[in-house]
């Protein structure tokens, strides 16, 4: 059956310029026109959001050959260039097949120590009543872990420049670039001045990098060390050009932080609101990591009320709210078909709050990931990094990473929100990132 539209919108273009002031609210729009798949028109093609679970498994797994990345993705190869989260096909399985054994769980066992000690370095010389943005301490703190566990680089001092550069690259991915495209880049509107200024900003810290690795020869047993040696045995034997490389540093530095830092600064604020989660976070600490000692990959089995912290966290605030993919073969749902060219989208943030998959869904409660609540429930109802063949790459890594940071922290220190929480907003572009931060006051637990 060919489809016909469920939403009417009430003038032309109604959901794309709810879009461009706040791109979650156009979601949330199409999400409450109806239970489980929404059809809406949109200039020259159809948007569907699929969000009852058995739908997101089909966008996901079952039919996604039939998909490719959507419209605003494909269009952030302006910065990303042809790197794993924006390649297709072929070209995407064999960056992956590259990139996947520097995630292996022996390797990231070697990261978490890394991590740790960042996270004692980045917060040495915290002060009891010292005054800080977590979103920006959270940003700094994640970009020095990606570079010093994946490319073996040191920020030190570049973490703040390269912090700035990047939230302007990751404020360019709106709506309008989406629409209007490439030709959009180039127009006289702050945001993508911004942009193109903070771009050479990141090339120059990306080919540094490379240049170094490559003039030392040295094999460091990190990922810039295996796409380095990287051969293309199906074709001439070449190794990966230096613009190759960049493509996937750039897209591995970006991904590998931003979501990561964007869901432990809501996590700070979601334990600044709820004393008595916090409480019994500390007292879980305090039992396994005896004497106020620092975390390790062997305590994580320990620390299962902090993993689920971390994980109501990204339910109620993924970093990560929503999916495109559009359509490229025959693809069906619900028994309609849709044309080539329909933006087909799931949204975490949608499908994670729906009462129908989550009791009191708008409650904060990390004890619905303890108490067996979340082996009854829709595997797909679920999905902060995705799944099936797009299943993030280093999921296992961020897991690590955000448990061991918000250990780290919380071991020695309470974050006090100095502003009321309705002040605290996001900004949603490609992520979802607390806007215009998240300011607390530093309490020391043991003062």
């Amino acid at each position: 059956m060919l489809i016909t539209p469920t939403l009417r919108p009430r003038y032309p273009g109604q959901y794309l310029i709810r879009s461009m002031r706040d791109m979650l609210n156009g979601v949330v729009d199409l999400g409450a026109s109806a239970p489980d798949l929404a059809i809406a028109r949109a200039p020259g093609r159809y948007i569907v959001l699929a969000k009852h679970p058995d739908l997101v498994r089909e966008v996901l797994i079952t039919q996604a050959k039939a998909l490719h990345k959507g419209r605003g993705l494909q269009r952030t190869r302006i910065v990303l260039g042809n790197g794993l989260l924006t390649a297709e096909g072929d070209a995407h399985l064999r960056q992956r097949r590259l990139v996947q054994p520097a995630f292996h769980r022996e390797r990231i066992a070697r990261y978490a120590e890394t991590m740790v000690a960042l996270t004692e370095r980045a917060t040495a010389d915290w002060k009891h009543g010292q005054r800080l943005d977590a979103v920006q301490v959270m940003h700094h703190l994640t970009l020095d872990i990606v570079a010093k566990t994946l490319f073996d680089a040191d920020l030190r001092g570049k973490a703040r420049a390269l912090g700035s550069a990047l939230t302007a690259v990751m404020d360019s991915f709106t709506v309008l670039l989406i629409v209007v495209g490439d030709r959009l880049y180039d127009a006289p509107i702050p945001r993508m001045r911004r942009a193109k200024r903070a771009l050479p900003v990141l090339n120059e810290a990306i080919y540094e990098i490379i240049r170094d690795r490559r003039a030392s020869g040295e094999d460091r047993g990190d990922l810039l060390s295996m796409l380095l040696a990287a051969r293309d045995t199906e074709g001439d034997g070449s190794g990966m050009t230096d613009e190759q490389l960049r493509d996937e540093v750039m897209t591995l530095m970006l991904a590998g932080h931003e979501t990561t830092a964007n869901a432990l600064a809501w996590t700070w604020w979601f334990l600044a609101q709820h004393p008595e989660v916090e409480a019994q976070l500390y007292a879980e600490l305090d039992a396994v990591l005896v004497g106020g000692r620092a975390p390790t990959m062997a305590d994580l089995p320990s620390l299962p009320y902090t993993r689920a912290v971390f994980a109501e966290s990204m339910r109620l605030r993924p970093p990560v709210y929503a999916v495109t993919r559009e359509v490229v073969g025959e693809f069906s749902l619900h028994n309609m078909r849709f044309p080539p060219g329909t933006q087909v989208v799931v949204s975490q943030w949608v499908t994670q709050r729906d009462p129908r998959w989550w009791d009191e869904p708008e409650r904060f409660d990390p004890m619905r990931w303890m108490d067996g609540r979340a082996e009854t429930r829709h595997k797909f109802a679920y999905f902060p990094f995705i799944a099936g063949t797009r299943v993030c790459v280093g999921e296992q890594f961020a897991w690590t990473e955000g448990v061991l940071l918000l250990a780290t922290i919380a071991r020695r220190w309470r974050l006090r929100l100095t502003v009321a929480p309705s002040s605290v907003g996001h900004r949603a572009a490609v992520t979802l990132r607390p806007f215009p931060g998240v300011p607390v006051e530093l309490e020391e637990r043991n003062r």
